[in-house]
């Protein structure tokens, strides 16, 4: 049976999951495209519903099937390719990391903060603690992450919370006032701290670093995109530790 109808209770639940207040309320987000959809089963991620067009009932034999009318309209894609999944989202409790880790203070920007996520798990970084950041569950920050998001644990809290979570854990701010990060040999366990797009990191956590550390530039520019510089950062202290 194909839904061909916009307002089948299905298709109206899965629209809703683009608002981040729906989102939060079914624990669910989505995620979209052939290949992700298929990384995701690969990574053993909790779906819930699979979604398609008829063309790719074979390679989704146990998915929902929608005419392409209706699969644009839950599609968050210009040019959708047919295929999505309603996915659990993950109970990451604040627990400290068992290895280096990053600590993301207000990232604002989703394609930012799945850009940084896409990275982490390329470098490396299993876990990251996201304070007061925005959804890294939202369509931009998922699609933005190339699949990371399935791959790295991210662990949402309160300031105070995750700063207790890391005690005893060095902090590694990320500043313009920090020594060159080409010239800095980190300890074995460290937490990198990358903070908001404007603002950089709060005062609370620059008062805890055990180092600040800055990527050098020409006097001609004034900073980096904050994804930029938290790939170019998590590479640098990584050079000694793999």
């Amino acid at each position: 049976m194909i839904i061909t109808s916009k307002s089948n209770p299905i298709i109206k639940s899965v629209q809703s999951l683009s608002d981040k207040k729906f989102r939060k309320q079914f624990q669910s987000y989505i995620v979209e495209g052939i290949k992700p959809v298929k990384e995701c089963i690969s990574a053993g991620c909790n779906i819930e519903r699979i979604i398609c067009v008829g063309q790719y009932e074979s390679v989704f034999p146990d998915a929902t099937l929608v005419n392409e009318s209706v699969f644009k309209s839950i599609s968050s894609e210009k040019t959708p390719q047919g295929v999505l999944a309603v996915v659990k989202i993950p109970q990451n409790q604040v627990v400290p990391p068992e290895k280096s880790c990053l600590l993301l203070d207000c990232i604002q920007d989703p394609g930012n903060l799945g850009t940084i996520i896409r990275t982490a798990n390329a470098a490396g970084y299993g876990e990251i603690y996201a304070i007061n950041c925005t959804d890294p569950f939202s369509p931009k920050a998922v699609r933005a992450s190339m699949s990371g998001i399935f791959f790295v644990s991210v662990r949402q809290g309160t300031r105070e919370e995750i700063l207790a979570t890391l005690s005893g854990i060095p902090l590694i701010c990320a500043d313009m006032g920090g020594k060159d990060i080409f010239n800095f040999a980190p300890p074995e366990k460290f937490c990198l701290c990358i903070g908001n797009e404007g603002a950089g990191l709060s005062a609370e956590i620059k008062s805890q670093a055990a180092e600040t550390v800055k990527i050098p530039m020409r006097n001609t520019c004034e900073s980096l995109n904050a994804a930029v510089s938290a790939g170019i950062a998590m590479y640098a202290l990584r050079k000694n530790n793999y």
